[in-house]
């Protein structure tokens, strides 16, 4: 509960940017420039899926469990309305073109604002009723279920610090992923050296699946981009800033059709002059 609690206290503050943006809105200002903002903290408030996946798929089942039905049926449909109204957010905000300040006040307040209302009143519905509902009804041993299945979805623009064992209990770790090798046509070996050699390894590596989301970051000793664990689970897309998501999705459309295998560019950052390689992967 506490790293749900977090996480809304994340999505407020983007929020907070974002009534700050729309409240500036006058004959005066550069929409285009205000659009590439909103686009910015809309992206981020599309982490806002884990969030309610996770009490989709881990927090209502349990409540099942225990026979409470409605709440979560109900709150499911708002979280998909949500979904549908950020959607059209992300729609609104896709516009280049230049639009005159009277035509961006319309849009805020048919898309933006409704869409930005929502999401605080379900921040609201979560604390009042949902988590007070949950704290009374599941077990420690419960939660502590829910705790380690949870990195299966991943954070909402939250990391928590640190790592939850409550007095008592003991987590059955897999026997396949602790125990086993993991074996390979031209060798093997056991999580712990997967880990180490993952690590060793003096580059960064961000793994996407075939859906977009990030499943995999290794943590190097000298990283040079910056990656929490909040990331899992997130569109790749949404990892970038709005000024390069075009290029993002340019390689992901390249790797899809078979044109390229990789794509390969240099940046200045931070003083560096950083090499950086995606490849596809197929199969």
């Amino acid at each position: 509960v506490h790293t749900f609690i977090q996480e809304n206290r994340a999505i407020q503050l983007e929020i907070a940017e974002i009534e700050k943006l729309i409240a500036r809105v006058d004959e005066k200002s550069d929409t285009r420039k205000l659009w590439q903002s909103l686009k910015f903290h809309f992206n981020n408030l599309s982490d806002i899926d884990k969030h309610y996946r996770r009490k989709e798929n881990l927090l209502f089942p349990y409540l099942e469990k225990h026979g409470i039905t409605g709440p979560p049926t109900v709150m499911w449909g708002k979280d998909n309305q949500i979904r549908e109204q950020l959607k059209a957010a992300h729609s609104a905000l896709s516009v280049n073109e230049e639009m005159s300040p009277d035509e961006a006040k319309t849009i805020i307040g048919f898309v933006i604002k409704p869409t930005v209302k929502v999401i605080e009143e379900m921040v609201y519905k979560e604390e009042h009723i949902l988590f007070p509902m949950c704290m009374d009804k599941l077990s420690d041993v419960e939660w502590y279920e829910i705790y380690n299945q949870t990195m299966e979805i991943g954070y909402c623009l939250y990391d928590p610090k640190d790592v939850w064992q409550p007095a008592g209990i003991e987590h059955k770790k897999q026997e396949s992923a602790e125990a086993g090798k993991i074996q390979l046509s031209s060798g093997s070996f056991n999580i712990q050296e997967l880990l180490a050699i993952l690590n060793t390894l003096p580059v960064d590596i961000t793994f996407v699946d075939a859906d977009d989301n990030v499943r995999y970051f290794n943590q190097s000793s000298e990283r040079i981009f910056d990656r929490t664990r909040a990331i899992i689970g997130r569109k790749v897309q949404f990892c970038h800033p709005p000024s390069s998501v075009h290029i993002v999705e340019k390689i992901i459309d390249d790797f899809r059709s078979g044109r390229e295998e990789r794509a390969a560019f240099w940046i200045d950052s931070r003083g560096k002059f950083i090499h950086i390689e995606y490849f596809a992967l197929r199969g």
